[in-house]
């Protein structure tokens, strides 16, 4: 992995940003934009205020993370299956995505950062990629204020299309063969809002994978896949000990 500062065309002056070279075992290696590190902030126009999305959180999804790193040398691994459909939540700047993209897969990236979608774009194009469906996703069940949220969004949508102001985001919407997220386990969630939003969107009959750092929800959100029908195999991921960045955790396969 090698990466570089760079200024980019149309950005936000108000960040920095960084690009690097991500090299998965099975894929050419992917050149992916970032944000510089986790104090950038910027949210003029209120957007992600509006989405219940705090100053110390919002530069999360702009970030390299290493269970993003694992899921999508997963993804560049596993055999495609024809007509298959890939949803990824909580995608952040998507690899596991863009791997599977690139691969041929029909995907839908999704998050519930503002800009999450902005970044994909900005990766598909780095990478000669063709468009790829982006929608906005989000399972936390918060009650946003949806008037302050229309406002902002249609502030910032005028700002950076001044053509396609009217747009609104597109919610993740359909049911699909494969949901698949990386680090996604961070919060209790004892209301089992992630598990219903997994259920509202899988097939009767599919696959979750979930890459997670031993962030100790694991146990709970099994048990509530298994009361959902899904059946676990559950590997370990560990990095090799000649590895400069130390890793652990679980690559957590659910079927039904």
């Amino acid at each position: 992995m090698s990466d570089t500062a760079f200024p980019l065309t149309n950005a936000d002056p108000a960040l920095a940003y960084k690009l690097e070279s991500i090299a998965i075992a099975g894929v050419a290696d992917l050149q992916i934009r970032s944000l510089l590190d986790r104090q950038q902030f910027s949210d003029p126009l209120g957007e992600a205020e509006a989405l219940g999305i705090s100053s110390a959180t919002w530069p999360l999804f702009g970030l390299l993370w290493p269970s993003g790193l694992r899921l999508a040398e997963a993804m560049a691994l596993r055999p495609l299956v024809e007509g298959e459909s890939i949803l990824e939540i909580g995608c952040g700047l998507g690899l596991a995505s863009l791997v599977s993209h690139r691969r041929g897969a029909l995907v839908t990236a999704s998050d519930c950062h503002p800009l999450a979608g902005h970044f994909l774009m900005e990766n598909l194009r780095l990478n000669d990629l063709p468009p790829m469906r982006y929608c906005h996703g989000d399972w936390s069940g918060q009650s946003w204020d949806e008037e302050l949220l229309a406002q902002a969004t249609a502030a910032a949508s005028a700002k950076r299309h001044p053509a396609t102001a009217r747009r609104h985001r597109p919610r993740v919407q359909g049911r699909f063969d494969l949901i698949m997220g990386s680090d996604i386990l961070y919060e209790r969630d004892d209301g089992g809002a992630l598990c219903g939003f997994i259920e509202r969107h899988a097939l009767p009959h599919c696959e979750v994978l979930v890459v997670d750092p031993n962030r100790g929800n694991r146990s709970a959100f099994s048990k509530r896949m298994a009361g959902l029908g899904f059946a676990l195999d559950d590997r370990l991921l560990r990095s090799a000990p000649e590895a400069a960045e130390k890793y652990s955790g679980h690559l957590l396969r659910f079927q039904r």
